[in-house]
């Protein structure tokens, strides 16, 4: 990149291991690989993540410990650096950076990424508390200059939760599948549920919270053990640890699941699984779905809004299911078991998923001039609406 190129900021929160700040790495990476300067504006600073984020990104952390008190340490970043675009990587920090642009007076473009279906999460709130988390919303997303989701769902429920037109929302898939992905499902794996000759593991991935339902994962996969010698391992940390761990015990299936906790390298156990099943409530894009499903593995899921029937188109690569029906899932998992897909099949289905095309597809809503493949510069930014 040359010296004196005008970088882009991308503003976010990293907290905790979660898929959103593995994926805003690879999102990095994909910028960096296609000669873009980039600073990360960090409001927190506390994931595994950031240490895998690639050379050529500038890290800037500001102060505050909360994303609207750094509003206007934003603004003041603005108005010195001057980035070309911003992309900020949540709701909440798409809001503030509307702020931090007004007052910083600068023209510099502003575009938010949205990972969650948020009216689904919202559902079971009070309509006040909903109020509360909507109006913000209402009145500040007019005043950004793009919007990109990571699934059609997700650009729906936004377009109706914002009241803003769906044109002015772009659908762009994560940078899931990267250059890394298949020599770190390569490594060896620890687990001995996982060598050659046991019994198939069934597999599930998420924080250890609501959202993803894991119970009933393990209520269906009671359902598959009584009919198939299997097990289950469900990857991730989280908060619902000590019901999880009751429900096993009640079930009678202590020997059969596992939960090993967080994994810094997940994949060289999603690519020894016989199985992946997804059990979300709610979702945005399912990145482990897509993940399993490059390596070649088998998946089940809920129809949760909104990803999984995108991904797997409508049922095509998958079966999907009612949310919260074990006994559907478990007659779906046992379905794949017995009928898996071929793993080219899979993996063509989730092609546009890759890390360099999601990249370009940003710079595109970001109104950034990238390097096409022959070196010349090329402006592939839409007209700005």
């Amino acid at each position: 990149m040359s010296a004196g190129q005008r970088p882009i900021a991308v503003f976010a929160s990293f907290s905790g291991a979660g898929g959103v700040e593995r994926m805003l790495v690879n999102l990095l990476r994909g910028f960096v690989e296609l000669g873009q300067a980039v600073d990360l504006v960090l409001v927190r600073a506390d994931s595994p993540h950031l240490a895998h984020l690639p050379a050529g990104v500038n890290p800037v952390r500001l102060r505050a410990s909360h994303t609207f008190l750094a509003v206007p340490e934003l603004a003041s970043y603005l108005r010195e650096r001057r980035p070309v675009a911003l992309l900020a990587a949540k709701d909440r920090a798409g809001r503030a950076a509307v702020l931090a642009r007004a007052l910083s007076g600068v023209d510099t473009r502003l575009v938010l990424r949205l990972g969650t279906n948020l009216s689904t999460a919202m559902a079971e709130r009070r309509g006040v508390e909903r109020w509360l988390r909507y109006l913000p919303i209402r009145r500040l997303y007019p005043a950004i200059d793009r919007i990109v989701a990571v699934s059609g769902g997700v650009a729906d429920d936004t377009a109706l939760v914002a009241r803003i037109p769906r044109e002015r929302i772009d659908v762009i898939r994560n940078p899931v599948i990267t250059p890394e992905l298949f020599a770190r499902a390569a490594e060896p794996c620890p687990h001995p549920w996982l060598e050659p000759g046991q019994p198939p593991v069934l597999m599930g991935a998420g924080r250890l919270q609501r959202q993803k339902d894991f119970p009933t994962l393990i209520r269906a996969f009671a359902r598959v053990r009584a009919a198939r010698d299997s097990r289950l391992m469900i990857l991730g940390e989280g908060s619902a640890r000590p019901r999880l761990e009751a429900l096993i015990a009640e079930l009678g299936l202590t020997g059969s699941v596992a939960l090993p906790g967080f994994q810094a390298n997940p994949y060289r156990y999603l690519a020894r699984a016989s199985l992946f099943v997804l059990s979300s409530a709610w979702e945005g894009s399912p990145n482990v779905l897509t993940e399993a499903m490059a390596l070649g593995i088998p998946v089940a899921s809920t129809d949760c809004p909104s990803g999984p029937v995108e991904i797997l188109d409508g049922g095509r690569h998958g079966p999907l299911v009612p949310v919260g029906d074990a006994e559907a899932l478990a007659e779906a998992m046992l379905a794949t078991l017995d009928r898996p897909p071929s793993p080219a099949a899979l993996q063509e289905a989730v092609a546009e998923y890759e890390q360099g095309r999601s990249a370009r597809a940003y710079l595109e809503a970001l109104g950034v001039a990238v390097r096409d493949r022959d070196g010349d510069e090329a402006l592939i930014a839409k007209a700005v609406s």
